[in-house]
């Protein structure tokens, strides 16, 4: 295999060139799409509760590092564009969940002093009208049956749904799968299209600049970025074991993410592994590469808790 070269306007293109530059095409593709997922989550919902604020600051401030880290570097416009767009990306689900929180802690406050000014209303009357009806015992007896009812009442509510609800997630599973397999589709067919049309072409392996000043800096914002990124995803953990749910969070947002972060990592390791340019990428692979088992961490919680009540009737 990597003796295998293909010819493209008088460019030699191995191999591992084609697969590195198929690898960080779908990895441009799962960006993109990444946060679509959550917000369309949030919209159902109406509601981001799910989904931990301080995960998404976190990140965001690791996508602003990497922007200044681009644009220091000098690397080239379209990786700036991307930067910015991520940047964007970030403060309109930032801006979603802070209207949502906003929005129903308000209606929460709402409903809190009606139900007190209701109560206050009422509570003479019932009181008068359980001490002087009704024979002695009669209030226990009525609550029981009614607690008794009602607890009839939601066991077979709870038997149901273990037959009916596997079906939907079935279904959801399936719909997911599909939608990483589009994206990968359209991040290859990207890719050909731009190497057949010159966008795109096989890049040297050697590294001739001299920056080393701007390399330097390059690095230590790589390394602030990457920290960012692994230490996004502990509040968003915490949060769901805490919880014992992961109901409001969309399972196909870090589908995608493991997908964004695994190609990524291959588009870089299939392009070169000699050593200056292993180190020069190393932040940006832990990064990518090491958030890639906090998602799996995430997957198990889906797996265990999936909503709140499936995560009861595990445990």
């Amino acid at each position: 295999m990597p003796g295998l070269s293909i010819l493209a306007d008088g460019l030699p293109l191995t191999a591992h060139e084609a697969l590195s530059g198929v690898f960080g095409s779908i990895s441009l593709a799962s960006w993109i799409f990444l946060l679509v997922p959550q917000l369309v989550e949030n919209y159902k919902q109406g509601s981001a509760e799910g989904i931990s604020l301080a995960f998404l600051i976190v990140w965001f401030i690791g996508d602003i590092t990497n922007l200044v880290g681009a644009i220091w570097a000098g690397l080239v416009p379209t990786v700036i564009a991307l930067a910015i767009y991520f940047c964007f990306a970030d403060l309109v689900l930032i801006s979603q969940c802070l209207y949502y929180n906003f929005v129903n802690a308000r209606k929460t406050r709402r409903r809190s002093t009606r139900s007190t000014l209701h109560d206050a209303a009422e509570e003479p009357l019932l009181g008068r009208r359980d001490s002087n009806i009704g024979l002695p015992g009669s209030h226990r007896r009525r609550s029981s049956a009614t607690s008794g009812r009602r607890r009839d009442s939601t066991t077979r509510n709870n038997s149901l749904p273990s037959i009916v609800e596997g079906e939907p997630v079935h279904r959801e599973w399936i719909k997911n799968a599909l939608s990483i397999i589009g994206v990968c589709v359209v991040g290859a067919a990207g890719w050909a299209i731009a190497w057949k049309t010159g966008v795109w072409q096989p890049t040297p392996t050697d590294n001739d600049s001299g920056d080393t000043d701007v390399a330097l800096g390059a690095q230590i914002l790589g390394y602030a970025s990457a920290v960012c990124y692994l230490g996004a995803r502990i509040p968003q953990i915490i949060k769901n074991q805490r919880d014992r749910s992961c109901e409001g969070l969309s399972l196909l947002f870090f589908m995608l993410s493991l997908l964004g972060n695994a190609t990524y990592g291959a588009g870089i390791l299939f392009h070169s592994v000699e050593r200056e340019y292993f180190l020069i990428n190393l932040p940006w692979l832990i990064g990518s590469l090491g958030t890639m088992v906090e998602d799996v961490t995430i997957f198990i919680q889906f797996r265990i808790f999936g909503d709140g009540e499936q995560g009861a009737a595990v445990v």
